[in-house]
């Protein structure tokens, strides 16, 4: 078998070292950019968290439904080239999408968006005036046609219609529709800046760039301004055809896009780890995942840097960040190259069927299972709403894609730096120790993430990172893999990672877009950290009534060969025991 250059191991975990290198940044070149280019198509937050909610419901289940089929039918490398074939090609739809705005245009290119961005001053401000000189109780003129114009001022008293944002945010970035009907060059309207409420006749409808909000956490159009049923009828219905068409288009697109793409990943992971466990040697494959972290880093800084330098040169119409779309596609034609070598498998090995319905009756069974699986699930829905708004936020605090790229990349980074005192970290604290200061720190992130003053304000935050994400992900893997019984370790990691943490993230995708649409962003991280606080002293009480239960690593005594016992050694095997049963009470 060591003859076959099938099993040459060195050359696989090469190949696969590259593989998730150009994987991740693939990856980085469009994920943590997405909402944010939704956002420049014109859909406010509601409408970006059900696409995005449908994203995470999609690759939680579908993906291993295929990785299922593609190994029952040994047609893995198959699936491999064409996932990242097809998703080369699906990517591309988005950007054929016309925005709400059909005059739209990179017009901030002109702006800072490419520049490294400065904090505004104090007390400065961009105002939008309304050209209407009809009185409040009047319906408006203006509504039909009317132009706007937007000057700048300090902040001050305005008038009945002024919108007031933050300079950091260039007028022209992107474009409202007034009533669902009219299309005006007024800027976008930060998500949470402060926006003086206009009369009602003048309010927005959902069918601008990102449904502008309050000062105080409330929207603008939203039923402060209006009766509640009249309120959220006006922010929720897709009256405008423009919105209805853009939403609709998006909604397919990113539908068929993660069928493609969602399999991609764990067909990947179970192929080279069966490979590696074919010639016994399973131990190198978990340092594989620091390659994609490194690419995901690499990749979210330079595309950013290569799109504020060359987007407004080569993208001539449309809105901005289509250029990551097409760096999508390139590097997953390399991808598709790397992957003609990517390590399959040929050994076919007699396993049980329906292990998910096995290590779904594992959780079942098992109160502490069942506690981490609940835990699980709030961490995906909570680091959703991260994932979906931040940039935003970013954004509105008037932060360039680079720092934002720089931004995510220091949490990546900050994990592979933690990672050498895992096993410290984890002896010290216990496993629920590690995982109670995971949701601590975590808790902390998205308060702080609610009080931004600047674009620069939120790199602090991303070092907590190394803890929220990192340490407390390897607690619940090392937590799994005590409690599963041999055999499905593998299995239910996957459950825990696949539908627990992405079935949280679509819930959280759905209910933080409706949740920024009523209050702010602001409140909806603070709500997150008052609940993951919550979980954690539930968390922690709990695990302190469950009964202690000592477990054995029964595959630990397989190292026993059966040829080499006999009655003289039986000390030596009862010494054996001992010692498994010692280093199991410990860990």
């Amino acid at each position: 078998m060591s003859a076959n250059p099938q099993w040459d191991v060195s050359r696989a975990l090469g190949v696969a070292r590259l593989f998730h290198l150009v994987c991740g940044v693939r990856d980085a070149c469009v994920t943590p950019f997405l909402t944010l280019y939704l956002r420049q198509l014109g859909l406010a937050a509601p409408w970006v968290g059900i696409l995005m909610g449908t994203k995470h419901l999609i690759a939680a289940f579908w993906g291993p439904f295929c990785a299922f089929l593609a190994k029952n039918y040994q047609k893995r490398r198959v699936l491999l080239m064409g996932s990242l074939l097809g998703s080369a090609g699906a990517s591309l739809l988005l950007v054929l999408v016309p925005p709400l705005d059909k005059d739209l245009r990179s017009g901030s290119c002109n702006a800072s968006d490419g520049a490294t961005p400065t904090a505004p001053p104090p007390g400065a401000a961009l105002t939008g005036t309304f050209a209407s000189n009809q009185p409040p109780g009047a319906p408006s003129p203006a509504s039909k046609s009317s132009p706007r114009t937007v000057e700048a001022s300090g902040v001050g008293k305005g008038p009945a219609g002024s919108v007031h944002e933050p300079s950091g945010h260039p007028p022209g970035h992107a474009v409202g529709s007034v009533e669902g009907a009219r299309t005006t060059s007024l800027a976008v309207h930060p998500v949470t800046s402060g926006v003086k409420a206009p009369s009602r006749q003048g309010a927005f409808k959902v069918g601008g760039t990102a449904l502008p909000l309050l000062a105080g956490g409330t929207a603008l159009g939203s039923p402060a301004n209006w009766s509640a049923a009249e309120g959220h009828a006006r922010a929720l219905g897709l009256s405008s055809e423009g919105l209805r068409w853009t939403f609709f288009l998006s909604l397919g697109s990113m539908v068929f896009w993660e069928l493609l793409t969602a399999p991609l990943e764990q067909v990947a992971d179970d192929s080279l780890y069966e490979y590696l466990d074919c010639v016994d040697a399973a131990d190198r494959y978990r340092s594989l995942w620091i390659w994609r972290l490194l690419g995901m880093s690499t990749g979210a800084c330079g595309i950013a840097a290569l799109a504020g330098r060359l987007e407004c040169s080569l993208v001539t119409n449309g809105p901005r960040g289509v250029l990551h779309f097409y760096g999508y596609s390139l590097v997953s034609t390399l991808a598709l190259l790397v992957s003609i070598a990517f390590p399959v498998p040929t050994c076919r090995r007699r396993e049980p069927s329906y292990k998910t319905v096995k290590a779904l009756s594992l959780v079942a069974g098992d109160p502490r299972l069942t506690l981490l699986a609940l835990t699980v699930f709030l961490i995906g829905a909570a680091t959703s709403t991260v994932q979906n708004f931040l940039f935003w936020h970013m954004k509105d605090r008037g932060s360039s894609e680079l720092v934002m790229g720089f931004s995510v990349a220091l949490g990546w980074l900050g994990e592979i730096v933690v990672h050498p005192f895992r096993a410290t970290l984890l002896r010290k604290l216990t496993r629920v120790g590690t995982v109670g200061l995971g949701l601590g720190c975590l808790a902390g992130q998205l308060l702080y993430y609610a009080f931004l003053w600047n674009w620069w304000s939120v790199l602090p935050a991303q070092t907590l990172s190394a803890i929220s994400s990192g340490a407390l992900g390897w607690a619940v893997k090392a937590s799994v893999e005590h409690l599963a019984s041999p055999g499905m370790e593998r299995p239910l990691s996957a459950m825990f990672q696949g539908h627990f943490y992405g079935g949280g993230s679509s819930l959280g995708s759905f209910a933080g877009g409706f949740v920024v649409m009523s209050f702010s962003l602001a409140v909806l991280y603070q709500a997150c950290c008052v609940g993951l606080l919550l979980w954690l002293a539930l968390f922690l009480s709990v695990q302190r009534t469950l009964p202690q239960e000592q477990r054995i690593n029964y595959s630990k005594l397989l190292v026993v060969e059966a040829s080499d016992t006999s009655d003289s050694e039986q000390g030596t095997e009862r010494d054996w025991l001992v010692k498994a049963m010692r280093e199991e009470h410990s860990g």
